[in-house]
């Protein structure tokens, strides 16, 4: 299956907010429908960098920088944001955005071992050029740090089971295996959701150190954004949503400022307002499945 973007429109729509012309940074170029639809809307004195892990993502980036001068791929995470864009001599840009989705070849090719779908080898590393594999990160971390992981990542309600019976494996080298183990450990499956998913995701998650990715991009995004610069992050489940909603309010929101036996007074330290959150139109869902969980955020960097 080709990977089709979500919320494509809605998304550069928002980021652009009518311009046609800045700095732009896709923080996961994926398989570049996003930027390539930005590019399509900007002049020819603009320019897009974007950041990817994935080599195969690398490589359909570097065909599009053949294609279009104007833009620019990055091998790194877009924890590195700031100081990979400062490296480039950019200190200030117009836009940043991010889809934190897995892409559909990631997912559907079985070797890449992101999915119980299709057997394969137990990989899952976004860069599966460096770090451990989720087989071998299975060996190495102990069974209540993993019971922690697929609760805190998978909100597994039965991960203490589930780890048990992951250790009890040994060595487990294929997503067929691990789906197997935790499909017999699972007590009560959702209604179609496959036993597996939630563990599936959890490892995935902790492996990418997806999370804390997040966390540490979003105050980089913010920091580099010129006044009226917009953030526009794609989200494809409950714990990232909820992490760029906090981050979101968090920045928006004015600081109460109150001393002891002192009138209450408001330290304004905000950042950014909000300006929408959009989820995908049943006609979307329809199309790609796959976008029936995504919510899209966007917000606008204050002077």
């Amino acid at each position: 299956m080709s990977h089709i973007s979500v919320l494509l429109h809605e998304t550069i729509d928002a980021l652009l907010a009518g311009r046609n012309t800045g700095i732009y940074v896709d923080g996961t170029f994926g398989r570049g429908g996003h930027t390539r639809l930005l590019l399509s809307k900007l002049d020819e004195n603009a320019r897009v960098y974007a950041f990817d892990k994935d080599p195969q993502a690398l490589a359909v980036a570097a065909e599009l920088e053949q294609e279009d001068s104007r833009f620019k791929i990055i091998h790194a995470s877009f924890a590195d944001l700031k100081q990979a864009l400062a490296e480039r001599g950019i200190a200030s840009v117009d836009g940043v955005m991010a889809d934190l989705g897995v892409s559909s070849p990631q997912l559907d090719q079985a070797e890449r071992g992101f999915s119980f779908m299709k057997d394969g080898p137990l990989d899952m590393r976004m860069d599966n050029s460096q770090g451990p594999t989720a087989a071998e990160w299975l060996v190495d971390i102990e069974e209540e740090a993993l019971a922690n992981v697929i609760f805190q990542y998978g909100e597994e309600r039965y991960s203490r089971r589930i780890a048990k019976a992951i250790k009890a494996a040994g060595y487990i080298d294929t997503t067929a295996k691990l789906a197997e183990i935790v499909k017999v450990a699972h007590p009560k499956w959702e209604k179609n959701k496959h036993a597996a998913t939630r563990t599936f995701q959890a490892i995935r998650i902790a492996i990418n150190k997806e999370l804390e990715d997040i966390e540490t991009f979003l105050p980089q995004a913010v920091e580099i954004l010129k006044p009226e610069g917009r953030l526009a992050v794609i989200s494809f489940h409950s714990l990232e949503d909820r992490l760029i909603k906090q981050f979101i309010q968090k920045e928006s929101t004015l600081e109460e400022d109150s001393g002891w036996g002192m009138p209450q007074q408001q330290k304004d330290t905000r950042r950014l307002k909000k300006i929408a959150r959009v989820k995908a139109s049943d006609e979307e869902v329809k199309a790609n499945p796959r976008s029936r969980s995504a919510w899209l955020r966007v917000a606008e960097r204050l002077a």
